[in-house]
């Protein structure tokens, strides 16, 4: 799997406790870094393909990527290459 985007992850220098929350005010501060990184789908797409089950990746919350990948499911949809 393709993880050369890493190295331009506005996240690469933060403490990754930050998108580990305890708490939804911790989502919410995770996802407002998220929504301004430039390889926010990359790393989402990672997270899915990956079954990565904790944290927030991509913007999207643990609760957010089991919604995600199960509405894929049910479309038939297939993950994006990354």
């Amino acid at each position: 799997m393709n993880t050369e985007w890493l190295v331009v992850a506005k996240c690469r220098d933060m403490d990754p406790g930050v998108f580990f929350p305890s708490d939804g005010v911790g989502v919410i501060a995770a996802q407002q870094i998220c929504a301004e990184c430039p390889v926010r789908v990359e790393c989402l797409e990672y997270a899915l393909a990956s079954g990565v089950d904790h944290g927030v990746w991509g913007g999207a919350s643990e609760r957010e990527r089991r919604r995600i990948l199960r509405q894929r499911r049910l479309s038939g949809r297939q993950p994006v290459s990354v």
